[in-house]
Parts: C-alpha cells; structure tokens; sequence
C-alpha cells in the first residue's frame, strides 16, 4: 500500500469550477489568471460587489463595471486550522479575511506570514501564485 510520504509531492487539487458555476465571477477569475485584482463594482450607486452577482444589493441595478484595486489592505480576521484540510495544504493552515483599502473584503491566505505572527490591522498586499497553466491564485503577503 502506497502512502502519501512513499508519493511525490501532493497534487493540488483543482478548485471548483466557479466561473461555470457562477458565470458572475468570471472577469475576477479571469483577472487572478492574468496577476491583476480587479472587482465588481455598481455603475449606477458604485457599490461593491463582493461576491460578484448579477444585482446590486444596494439598489437593484444589473449594471455593473469591473475596476482594478490597488491589492493593498490589512488583515480584519484570521483563522488557524491545526489541521490541514487536503494532504496538498500543510498545516498549520490559515485562511485570513482581508479588508482592502478600498473597502471590500476578500478571503485568502497568507504568504510568507507563520500563523503565530498574524495580527488584526497587519498591513498585506495581494501576490499571484500560479497552480496550474491556466489558473492563478491571489493570496497576501506582509506589505513591504
């Protein structure tokens, strides 16, 4: 029987489909893939749409514009997990909840940072790791 440790390095699943499953949120991923950060916003009241939809949760309008953000923010929450999630995450694993200094916030993980030296108000900017020849990931590192 073949364990994890007598294999090579784990494979990194592939994410769920999102831009099949919510056709809302394909210029984001589109934009990750080209190591750029751009997000929904309303072109009728300039709401943030974050998740991106297809209504404004502000005042309805179906309008909507895709604007480029400076990636910059601090961290609002994280959270440790002793345990990784999938053999391809090495624990311990944490996930961070980032308000941007636009004022979105967005889920990720973080760079570079150990999960002991996290802190409510670091400041982090957005990184691109590519997992795959057509598809990227956004995470934070320390701002620097």
């Amino acid at each position: 029987m073949t364990t994890q440790a007598d294999s090579e390095a784990p494979v990194i699943p592939h994410p769920a489909l999102w831009a099949v499953l919510y056709r809302s949120s394909t210029p984001f991923w589109e934009a990750v893939g080209r190591h750029e950060l751009t997000l929904q916003r309303c072109s009728d009241c300039k709401t943030w749409r974050m998740p991106p939809r297809p209504m404004c949760p502000r005042c309805q309008s179906a309008e909507s514009e895709w604007v480029p953000v400076s990636g910059r923010g601090t961290i609002h929450s994280w959270v440790t997990y002793p345990e990784s999630p999938h053999p391809a995450f090495e624990a311990p694993y944490a996930v961070i909840l980032v308000e941007l200094d636009e004022g979105p916030r967005l889920v990720s993980n973080p760079v570079g940072i150990a999960p002991d030296e996290l802190e409510i108000g670091m400041p982090v900017e957005v990184v691109f790791e590519d997992v795959s020849d057509d598809f990227a990931l956004y995470k934070f590192q320390r701002a620097g």
